[in-house]
């Protein structure tokens, strides 16, 4: 499979300072510190120490490498100010790299933020043309695909009316369907999924996979986990403009999990330095699947087992180990104790115990997780240890498959999303008329 993007050693800077204060007083107080050497005075609180600032400029990218082929999907993940929408804007050729080389086979098509090259003047009808152009395409190949960008737009009603009076959701949904129909080989996504409505989402996940099976390759940026997971074959991970890994999506996502929440899927303790008392003390905790393997990301339609392994040092407790289960808000999703009803009146001989806690299919939100493991006695509930953020783990939805989400692709709220059952009583709504019904003259009575 041939190599459509190359991106070797790219870093871009920005120059800091050269606009205005936005006062006479503020622009020459800059100019006094300045010439002294002092800080500047208007910088945010530890601006100047930042490790992105060297000087007056501002490294947005630093040294970033990597190669895109022929059809794949390629993910872009990271928190807010990673460097993402820069790369974007490097790769769509909106901006110029400050250091590195960058090579592109192929026509690019690029939807950065809503109405992305639309003349807020033209009409729709006009836009499409303009941004046809934009791509080199003649205007019989866009005549061609018209009707088809129209339709999946759903605004035949507004073409030829000026974009500068639709909403944004108007505007995404036409700046998407220009993009994915005229047939770009490489696509270029930021946040996409994060205007429009359920059905408008559905569309754009299925054009997306429309799109990258006829060999064309996209490059999507989006906080939205369950479509990473599903659209994208690789992904790369940004912090503070560098790249910290780059490869298949379940691994870079679980890196990237694991530097959000500072915690990863296992985590174990020496002797010495491990949680409890002179009765017990905690040995691991881990988060895996069914098969026994340790792992950062889960499918909510599969169960996820969380081990708590503790030494008992001292016989004759009835002890209860528990897990506390937060989200990434930091709220408390639940609280488990082990009912285990050989323990509940058994105190419990010195050894090493492992207790495993099944969270169920379809019970977690999607999301990121963090789990606490504590032990008490049962009697007066005395606590011997309480280990908040041990491990960590994320919860992927799907579109696709037995799961509660269905077809909607944005955010749901809730910390929980169980597969609930259904019924349905159905009964029709009585006529208005009453059934007609034979009269029997008097005379046939008894015949």
């Amino acid at each position: 499979m041939c190599t459509v993007i190359s991106i070797e050693n790219v870093s871009k800077t920005y120059r800091l300072g050269d606009i205005g204060g936005g006062t006479l007083r503020e622009d020459f107080a800059r100019w006094c510190a300045k010439l002294r050497g002092n800080p500047d005075p208007l910088a945010k609180i530890d601006a100047e120490h930042h490790a992105r600032l060297i000087g007056d400029l501002f490294l947005a990218l630093d040294n970033v490498s990597f190669e895109v082929k022929k059809g794949e999907v390629l993910g872009i993940i990271g928190r807010n100010g990673a460097g993402k929408s820069t790369l974007l804007k490097v790769l769509s050729q909106v901006t110029s790299p400050s250091a590195g080389q960058i090579k592109i086979r192929g026509r690019i098509a690029s939807l950065l933020e809503v109405g992305t090259g639309f003349h807020p003047d033209l009409t729709g009808r006009e836009n499409v043309f303009l941004n046809g152009a934009i791509l080199g395409m003649t205007k019989a190949e866009v005549r061609r695909k018209f009707d088809a960008i129209v339709a999946f737009a759903e605004i035949e009603q507004f073409i030829d009316t000026p974009v500068k009076r639709y909403s944004s959701g108007m505007y995404v949904r036409l700046a998407f369907a220009v993009a994915a129909h005229l047939e770009p080989e490489i696509l270029i996504l930021d946040e996409v999924l994060a205007v429009g409505d359920a059905s408008f989402q559905k569309k754009c996940l299925g054009k997306m996979g429309e799109v990258s099976s006829h060999g064309r390759t996209i490059i999507f940026v989006s906080h939205n986990s369950a479509a990473v997971a599903r659209l994208c074959d690789r992904c790369v991970y940004l912090e503070a403009g560098r790249v910290i890994q780059y490869g298949s999506t379940g691994e870079v996502m679980s890196a990237y999990l694991r530097s959000e929440l500072k915690a990863s899927a296992s985590r174990e303790w020496e002797p010495a330095d491990a949680p409890g008392n002179e009765i017990v003390r905690l040995f691991a905790v881990r988060a895996r699947t069914t098969q026994g393997n340790t792992s950062e990301a889960f499918d909510i339609r599969q169960p996820i087992g969380i081990d708590v392994v503790f030494d008992v040092l001292q016989a004759g407790q009835i002890l209860a180990p528990n897990i506390h289960v937060y989200n990434e808000a930091g709220v408390n999703v639940f609280v488990a104790i082990d009912q285990d009803p050989i323990w509940r009146t058994r105190s419990r001989p010195a050894g090493r115990y492992t207790s495993t806690a099944w969270i169920p299919p379809n019970f977690c939100a999607e999301g990121y997780l963090t789990v606490g493991a504590a032990v008490t006695t049962f009697a007066n509930m005395k606590v011997h240890f309480d280990e908040r953020d041990v491990v960590a783990f994320q919860v992927i939805d799907s579109t696709e498959g037995d799961s509660s989400r269905g077809e909607y692709t944005g955010t749901l709220p809730g910390v929980v999303r169980p597969l609930l059952k259904w019924e349905t009583a159905y009964e029709p709504e009585p006529s208005a008329k009453p059934l007609l019904h034979r009269t029997v003259p008097a005379g046939d009575v008894g015949r």
